[in-house]
């Protein structure tokens, strides 16, 4: 699946930041900034699945899952940690 992809790169550019790149910016701004991130494309979700734009609403979903990613591994945690949790959640 293409998140352990993503979540690698986030790791990465957390590890060895990227002049110019957005995520490492997103870290070099800090947690403040991130969680503000995250509130703005929820706020969008809920806009668009009330809107009833599919559309959108797969485009902001991907936005808060990426901000979200990045909140995951700023505390150390990645998004296969989840998984496990939805996992256990599920036997």
């Amino acid at each position: 699946m293409f998140l352990e992809d993503l979540d690698k790169l986030i790791k990465d550019r957390k590890d060895n930041p990227a002049e110019g790149a957005y995520t490492s910016s997103l870290f070099k701004e800090g947690t403040d900034r991130i969680l503000k991130k995250i509130a703005e494309e929820a706020g969008e979700v809920i806009i668009a699945a009330k809107n009833k734009d599919a559309e959108e609403l797969k485009n902001e979903s991907a936005d808060l899952l990426f901000h979200l990613m990045v909140t995951l591994r700023n505390q150390g945690l990645s998004i296969s940690d989840v998984d496990d949790v939805l996992r256990e959640r599920n036997k």
